[in-house]
């Protein structure tokens, strides 16, 4: 899938309170902004034991170690009062003496009394492949939505396994992952598919190459699994989480593993998280998602063509990019944006409201004659190859979980179908996303079955947010999550499809999910809100 990350949840551009990823072409996904494990029932029962065995054993070791808090290195740009540390967890969960990794954390402090306290806050924005470590910044900044929670926890994020700090994977080498213009990914031939399933085999082959021994465990439910040990490491006898987009299937999954382990948990932006949709279906119903909130953004650009001038109808407005497109085909422009790049800076608008406004403004200049503009914003950022956190390692990332996480379709003849037939009708994202996911097709690790998400044994009522036009993770995810979790309440955010609906200002949201944190309380009932505010030119 694109990726299930947030605004802000993968990392090149702006990092997700709520961003998500787009694929910019073959097996390659640039990660300017940015959303699937070994399932504890996909084994056999001896399996299970020995990784529920396993995870006590390292919650408890964690639990006596606690968390040895320094200031942050100052090449990972977290400035104090933001402390940083270690927790330390199995590589295989059957094998808790074996093989260690450390996960990156990192924390501010309650800005409240000692009284006001209620523990750590723990969050996830996505991906896979997205690092939470930037979400302590929402209280240093001062960010206003989040004033309220912050006097009552602790912020507290972290990367991944396999992310970033935390024994970062990698499939590829990072300088070549960022070389422009990539394939187009909509093929002209059944030449240019043959090349784009080379290319996605080539990566799932690198894959095991650079990150062989990790791939096996690069799942959801381990991923589970180290948040439990996080929070025993924090010394909180539950957990309170915030996932965000692809982190509403860590959410899930959490609360099916360790429901007893829940205080507080809100899902924003929900995966599916039906096994039947984990993940193939999944991103073919973000295909057609993508091709609605796309048409708004259209609209809404047409709306406003006294700003943009690129026309004043949904059609005009296409027929701009249908040209634009064209025109980077035959020559990519400025010598590196394709329309894989073109489709990398475009998704953007989709999927957040916060980028209407940049993407028209370069659109309308590069129509104006101004081609450097989208030179700047669609090329490829070259220096995004070194350190930890780079468009590379997020995509490995993604990829790892996705394709590990789940049995995927083997059979060319079903994907070549599936999506010829998808993009007939939504075209805007198909295609890249199709081969963004298929290397799963060739995967060289065993691919398990996922968990099935359902209230377990003591689990606390789950705060669920969504919006109705979300692009990247569509409106019946929060449906699904919602009947599977009894007591769970539904906050439904109408007509409006920005992805990470937490991060934006609409005091009927955010007023519930203060409420909910500060006292635990979901209301009688479900909720249904008017949109936030339409951007402005």
């Amino acid at each position: 899938m694109t990726a299930f990350g947030s605004a802000g949840a993968l990392v090149t551009a702006t990092l997700i309170a709520g961003a998500v990823a787009a694929p910019t072409a073959s097996a390659d996904i640039r990660q300017g902004q940015r959303s699937h494990g070994q399932s504890s029932q996909g084994q056999n029962s001896h399996g299970q034991d020995s990784q529920a065995r396993g995870a006590e054993i390292a919650a408890a070791r964690a639990a006596k170690a606690g968390i040895d808090w320094q200031d942050c290195p100052a090449d990972w740009g977290i400035a104090k009062p933001v402390q940083c540390g270690w927790v330390t967890v199995p590589l295989d969960y059957a094998k808790p003496n074996g093989k260690k990794i450390k996960l990156a954390v990192d924390r501010v402090g309650n800005t409240g009394t000692k009284a006001e306290r209620q523990g750590a806050l723990v969050y996830n924005p996505g991906g896979p492949g997205g690092s939470g470590l930037r979400f302590p910044l929402r209280v240093t900044t001062k960010n206003p939505l989040w004033v309220n929670a912050s006097k009552a926890y602790d912020f507290v994020g972290f990367d991944p396994r396999g992310v970033g700090h935390s024994a970062p994977i990698s499939c590829a080498d990072p300088q070549e992952f960022v070389k422009a213009p990539k394939l187009d990914p909509v093929p002209d031939s059944e030449a240019d598919k043959r090349v784009q399933r080379g290319l996605a085999a080539e990566y799932a082959a690198g894959c095991a190459e650079r990150s062989g021994d990790m791939l096996p465990q690069m799942t959801t439910p381990n991923t589970v699994r180290d948040l439990d040990v996080i929070r025993a490491a924090l010394g909180e006898k539950k957990l309170n989480f915030l996932g965000v987009s692809y982190g509403t299937y860590i959410a899930a999954v959490y609360g099916t593993m360790y429901p007893s382990h829940v205080r507080r948990m809100v899902a924003d932006s929900v995966v599916n998280p039906s096994r039947e949709k984990i993940w193939y279906e999944a991103n073919l119903d973000q295909d057609v998602a993508f091709e609605t909130r796309w048409k708004d953004w259209q609209d809404w650009v047409a709306k406003n063509d006294a700003a943009f001038h690129l026309g004043d109808t949904r059609a005009e407005v296409q027929a701009q990019w249908l040209e634009l497109r064209a025109t980077a085909k035959k020559n990519p422009i400025g010598g590196v944006v394709g329309p894989a790049e073109l489709i990398g800076f475009f998704q953007s608008a989709p999927y957040y409201d916060s980028s209407w406004v940049p993407v028209a403004t370069v659109f309308s200049k590069y129509v104006a004659g101004d081609t450097q503009a989208l030179v700047d914003a669609a090329a490829p950022d070259l220096s995004d190859t070194a350190g930890n956190i780079s468009a590379e390692n997020g995509n490995a990332v993604y990829t790892a979980v996705e394709c590990t996480d789940a049995k995927w379709p083997t059979s060319w003849k079903k994907w070549d179908r599936d999506n010829t037939a998808l993009h007939k009708d939504y075209p805007f994202m198909t295609w890249a996303n199709a081969w963004l996911n298929l290397p799963c097709a060739t995967w060289p690790a065993k691919q398990q079955t996922p968990p099935t998400v359902k209230t377990g044994k003591g689990l606390p009522p789950v705060l669920i947010v969504q919006s109705t036009r979300d692009a990247a993770t569509p409106y019946e995810g929060g449906v699904e999550l919602h009947k599977r979790f009894k007591g769970s309440r539904l906050i439904t955010e109408r007509d409006a499809g920005s992805h990470g609906v937490t991060g934006l200002t609409n005091p009927c949201v955010n007023e519930r999910v203060d409420t909910y944190l500060l006292t635990g309380k979901v209301g009688a009932a479900d909720v249904t809100c008017a949109p936030h505010a339409t951007p402005k030119p």
